[in-house]
């Protein structure tokens, strides 16, 4: 049984100032949360509609009603279960392979795609400026499929940190050298853009090379979509590494 007190604190959660305030964040669905545990995750509670849906060995999960998980539940359809975690200390950032750099995405299925996409390219550090929307959003998590338990994601001012960069720093942009011409070094920095906005003009400076991905349809096509972008950089990026790997 839940009181509640306890269901206002977990939609309170679902708000940046109460999730920084308390280090907590929320995240639905069976397959999400143990993700989670099984990455290691520390867990404050689990909340389940059914039994034995969960493996959680550190904390025994507190059977709800449907009715009080659909109160808690930031879903329209609620998912039998739903856990609150800890929010993870960052890593440090490591610069042996390639980085990516988010310049204030705003969208939170842009950056829980994005999140997703480094996991499968086996990227493991995102470097998200302070103004990119929080990657523990409910609606991050739920684009995320589980995958922000496999990368860094790490908030800073991004402009000091690519000050700081020792390896080269790639820009993506409307205008620039194309992605399937340039040869790509083994680490680097790739630097995405607001969607709107693209990349803001202070961090232009700090770019070692502007490059874009040609379009070859119709001129009146509007701009990819940031994380469909990110798609084909990473996937050039890994192609150049694959072929390094063949040739050795």
């Amino acid at each position: 049984m839940v009181v509640k007190s306890q269901i206002k604190f977990i939609k309170n959660l679902q708000q940046k100032k109460y999730r920084n305030q308390n280090g907590l964040f929320v995240v639905e669905g069976v397959k999400t949360i143990q993700t989670l545990l099984d990455a290691g995750f520390s867990v404050q509670k689990i909340y389940v509609t059914q039994t034995d849906i969960i493996d959680a060995p550190s904390t025994k999960p507190v059977l709800i009603t449907d009715a009080s998980l659909k109160k808690m539940s930031s879903l329209v359809t609620p998912n039998k279960a739903l856990g609150v975690f800890y929010i993870p200390k960052m890593e440090r950032i490591e610069f042996s392979d390639w980085v990516v750099a988010l310049d204030d995405v705003r969208d939170p299925g842009n950056l829980g795609t994005i999140i997703r996409l480094c996991d499968w390219f086996g990227i493991r550090h995102l470097v998200c400026s302070l103004h990119t929307v929080d990657c523990y959003n409910p609606k991050v998590l739920q684009a995320t499929m589980g995958s922000i338990s496999r990368v860094n994601v790490v908030y800073t001012d991004l402009y000091s940190f690519l000050k700081e960069v020792k390896t080269p720093v790639f820009g993506t942009f409307m205008q620039g050298a194309s992605v399937y011409q340039v040869s790509l070094p083994p680490s680097g920095v790739l630097v995405l853009g607001n969607e709107a906005k693209g990349i803001s003009d202070g961090l232009q400076a700090l770019i070692s090379e502007k490059i874009s991905i040609p379009q070859f349809g119709e001129k009146t096509a509007e701009s990819l979509n940031v994380a469909t972008a990110t798609a084909i950089f990473l996937g050039e990026i890994r192609r150049g590494y694959s072929e390094t790997i063949i040739q050795k």
